[in-house]
C-alpha cells in the first residue's frame, strides 16, 4: 500500500489496524479488535470537498420520506426518554429536520454543524441526549469525537448514533455507503460494543444501523 494507514484503530484505539484492500484507488484498514472498517487518513477529503457533497443532499424538515428515514432514530430514543429532555443535534446538516420532531415530541434542542450551524457555544453545555444520524461515518478522530460526546452528557444520558452498518466485507467494494467519498470510517454492531465497553457506557442496538450508547446514571 502506498498510503500509511493509522499507527492504531482510530476508533477504539486498540491494536494496530490491518491492511484491508485498495477501493476506488483508496486504501483502507481494518480493526480486528473493534470490526471498525475505514480509509487510510490521506484520502480524507478537505473541507470544501466535504461542504460541496453535503450541499448536494436535499433533507427538507417537511419531507414526509426523510421524517420517517429519521423516525429509525427518533423512535427508539424517544421510548427512553423522560418528559421535558433536553438534547443536541449534533451533525445537523442544513435541514435540521430530527431536532424539529425531537421538539414536536416535547423535548428542547440544541443544533450544531461544523458547516451549516457553527457556532461553538452548544459544545459547551450539558444534555440528556445527543443524536447524531448520519455523522460518525464522516469523523477523522472518531475515538475523539466519541470522547466529547460522552463528556457533554448528563448523568444517565444518551448518544443515540445512526450510521449504515458495516457487515459483509465481500461486498465493501461495491457498497453504495462506501462509495461515498465523505464517508471515511465503518462500524459494526460490535464497534459500538466495544467502544461503549472501553468507556464505562451501555450499548444497545434497538433496530438496524442503531445505536443508543448510555453513560453511567448518578
Amino acid at each position: 500500500m502506498s498510503a500509511p494507514l493509522p499507527d492504531r484503530c482510530p476508533v477504539c484505539r486498540a491494536a494496530p489496524v490491518a491492511e484491508f484492500g485498495i477501493f476506488d484507488a483508496r486504501e483502507y484498514w481494518r480493526c480486528d479488535t473493534c470490526g471498525a472498517r475505514g480509509m487510510a487518513p490521506a484520502h480524507y477529503p478537505d473541507p470544501a470537498t466535504e461542504r460541496a457533497e453535503y450541499d448536494r443532499h436535499e433533507n427538507r424538515i417537511d419531507d414526509p420520506g426523510y421524517r420517517r428515514f429519521l423516525d429509525r432514530l427518533a423512535a427508539p430514543l424517544l421510548s427512553r426518554l423522560a418528559p421535558g429532555a433536553r438534547g443536541l443535534d449534533y451533525g445537523c446538516g442544513p435541514g435540521p429536520a430530527l431536532a424539529a420532531m425531537l421538539r414536536e415530541a416535547g423535548h428542547e434542542g440544541a443544533l450544531y454543524d461544523p458547516f451549516y450551524a457553527p457556532d461553538p457555544a452548544p459544545l459547551a453545555d450539558a444534555y440528556d441526549f445527543i443524536t447524531c444520524t448520519e455523522v460518525a461515518e464522516h469523523f477523522h478522530h472518531p475515538a475523539g469525537e466519541f470522547d466529547r460526546l460522552g463528556a457533554m452528557l448528563n448523568p444517565g444520558g444518551v448518544l443515540a448514533v445512526m450510521t449504515c452498518f458495516q457487515t459483509d466485507d465481500s461486498r465493501f467494494a461495491g457498497w453504495h455507503y462506501r462509495q461515498d467519498p465523505t464517508h471515511v470510517v465503518f462500524y459494526r454492531a460490535e464497534t459500538f460494543a466495544a467502544l461503549a465497553s472501553a468507556r464505562g457506557w451501555s450499548c444497545e442496538i434497538p433496530r438496524k444501523d442503531v445505536a443508543l450508547l448510555r453513560v453511567p446514571g448518578p
